[in-house]
C-alpha cells in the first residue's frame, strides 16, 4: 500500500474479497451440517473411518444407500403449501431419512433432486447468488450441480444428483410424486415405480409390457 492510500487514522480497513468468499463458505458449511443429522453423521464417519479413498469407492459403488432405490411407486408426499421464483425448500422423500431439496427456478420450473451429495454424502445447499440460473452447492468439497439437470458442472461429485420428480396442484400446492436413480431417463423410472401400482398410468407413458399387463388384468 502506498503512502496516499493508508487510512485515516482511527479507521479500519474494509473486508476484501477474499475474506467476503470465506465467510459465504462458513454460512455454506453451517447450513449443510445443519441438514445432516445425527444418523446421516454417523454413517459418514463409519465411511471416512475406513479412509477416505474407501469412502469415495464407497459411495460411488453404491455400498450406501441411494435415491431412487425402490421398484415401487412411494407414497406421493406434500412438499410445501407455495414455491415462489427463486426459493427452495428442504424435505424428505421418499423416506423420513432421504434429505431431498426442491427449487422453483426463475422461468417457473420446478426441479427437486436428493440433497446428498454423490461424493461423500454430505448436504447439498441451493445458492440462488451462483451462475445465471443458481447452483445447487456442496460446500464440503466444492462440488457444484446444475440446478436445471442435476449433473455434475465442478468437483469431485463422480455422477449427477438423483432426481424428484414433483407435480404442482391446483391449489399452487407442491407434490413429490416418484424418484430416479443417479443418471436414469425419466421414462425408464417412472415405468419403474408406476408399472404395477398404476398400469393405465404406465401405458399412456409408454412402458414396456404395459399394455399386456392392463389386458391380462382385465381377462
Amino acid at each position: 500500500m502506498s503512502v496516499t492510500q493508508q487510512p485515516a487514522p482511527g479507521s479500519r480497513p474494509g473486508p476484501d474479497a477474499g475474506g467476503d468468499a470465506a465467510a459465504d463458505q462458513l454460512r455454506d458449511r453451517i447450513s449443510a451440517d445443519s441438514l445432516t443429522t445425527r444418523r446421516d453423521y454417523l454413517r459418514i464417519v463409519a465411511t471416512v473411518s475406513g479412509g477416505l479413498a474407501i469412502g469415495g469407492v464407497g459411495v460411488a459403488s453404491g455400498i450406501l444407500h441411494r435415491h431412487g432405490d425402490s421398484e415401487t411407486m412411494p407414497e406421493a408426499k406434500k412438499v410445501t403449501d407455495q414455491l415462489a421464483p427463486g426459493e427452495s425448500v428442504a424435505f424428505r422423500f421418499p423416506g423420513d431419512e432421504d434429505r431431498a431439496l426442491a427449487v422453483r427456478l426463475g422461468d417457473g420450473s420446478l426441479v427437486a433432486y436428493s440433497a446428498v451429495c454423490t461424493h461423500l454424502a454430505c448436504a447439498v445447499l441451493w445458492r440462488e447468488d451462483r451462475g445465471p440460473e443458481g447452483e445447487l452447492y456442496c460446500p464440503c468439497h466444492e462440488g457444484v450441480f446444475d440446478a436445471r439437470t442435476g449433473e455434475v458442472t465442478a468437483g469431485p461429485p463422480p455422477r449427477p444428483l438423483p432426481k424428484i420428480f414433483l407435480t404442482e396442484r391446483s391449489d399452487g400446492s407442491v407434490w413429490a410424486i416418484a424418484t430416479a436413480r443417479s443418471g436414469e431417463p425419466a421414462k425408464e423410472a417412472l415405468c419403474r415405480q408406476f408399472g404395477d401400482s398404476q398400469p393405465e398410468t404406465a401405458q399412456r407413458l409408454g412402458c414396456p409390457g404395459a399394455a399386456r399387463a392392463d389386458e391380462s388384468r382385465r381377462t
